[in-house]
This record gives structure tokens, sequence and C-alpha cells, in this order.
């Protein structure tokens, strides 16, 4: 369904505030991929993009009637996800702030074979925790984030129900968030934020 920019999203707002799922739901398919590509940008880690844009749409939907009061929708969605993906970075810089001895170690110089090699690491080690998920929770979150099919397509791909699609994502993700938490340092945080 091709929405025309400014008059039908000003609707579409109206309606998301009402309570019209339907709406909402032509909000999220023209603007998921759009937040999702942000935060993987600023984040460098699927998992958490992922994480930011169902925050971000969770966010959206409990404006209710303030959602009326937005004038350009593709900006505001913008802003809302660069700040979520700010504080995750903060969120996560302050988890690992007990690590005293690695920040005390780390020399603030721009290396760009060492950020390389850990950015590296850092999609290894994400690959290796994709490697470890369930056959099924596996093909969920491949045919989702390497393919961009939406849980419908995957339900009808793999022959299963939406539901089952939902619940596989959900557990696919949850597991690899645990598997990476467990195996970030401080080097690799303070690295992705001096990037940015």
């Amino acid at each position: 369904m091709t929405i025309t920019p400014l008059y039908d999203e000003i609707e579409l707002l109206a309606k998301t505030a009402s309570g019209d799922q339907f709406a909402f739901r032509i909000l999220y398919e023209k603007y998921s991929k759009k937040i999702y590509t942000l935060s993987v940008r600023l984040l460098h880690s699927e998992i958490l993009a992922e994480e930011v844009r169902q925050e971000v749409f969770l966010k959206l939907w409990m404006l209710g009637t303030e959602l009326t009061t937005i004038d350009n929708v593709e900006a505001f969605l913008r802003t809302l996800t660069r700040n979520r993906c700010l504080n995750v970075l903060r969120r996560i810089v302050l988890e690992n702030k007990s690590d005293r001895e690695l920040s005390k170690n780390y020399v603030d110089t721009h290396n760009e074979t060492e950020e390389s090699i850990l950015l590296n690491d850092m999609r290894n080690l994400l690959n290796a925790a994709i490697d470890l998920l369930p056959e099924q929770q596996r093909q969920v979150y491949l045919l989702c984030q390497s393919e961009g099919l939406k849980y419908e397509e995957i339900a009808i791909r793999l022959n299963i129900s939406i539901n089952t699609v939902k619940t596989h994502m959900k557990r696919a993700l949850a597991s690899l968030r645990i598997h990476v938490s467990t195996h970030t340092d401080v080097a690799v945080i303070l690295i992705i934020l001096k990037l940015l």
C-alpha cells in the first residue's frame, strides 16, 4: 500500500492515537527498516538494533493522543531512534565500568587495524551465537534479519503460524542478547563509541 507523504501520515497518526492497530501497522511497515538500518549503523549490532526498533515503536504506540502533535513522522522517528541508541550505548558503558583495569590500560589512540579486528570479532561473536541457536530459531532469525522477510512471509515459507514465528524470533533474540552480553568487553564498547 503506497502512502502519499504528509496528509496520509497525519491521518495515520490520528487513527493510531485513537487505537487503530491497522494504521499503526502501516506506519510500522513504512519506517521499520529505516529505524533498524539507522540503529545498526549507530550500534554496530543487529541484536541491539532490533531491540531499539521494538522500543521505538512501543514508544510511538504509547504516545496516544500526543501523536497528533507530530508534524514530520520520519524526523520524529529518527530523533527517537538516535536517542534510544545513545541510551543503549550509555547503558552498556555503565554496565561494564566495573572492569577498571581494562579501561585504565586502554590507550586512546586511533588504530584502524585494531578497531577493524575488534569489530570483526564482534561480527564473528554474533555469527557464532546464531550458529548455537536451535534450527528453527536460526532459520526464523536469518530469514527476518538477513533476508528482510516479514513474519507473515516467514510463516508461509516455513509452513508455521505467525505466532510460532514470533515466539522463535523472541527466543532467538533473547539467546543472542545473553550470548553477546557475556562475551562483550569494555574495549569493544569504547571503540564503538569512538567511531560514532
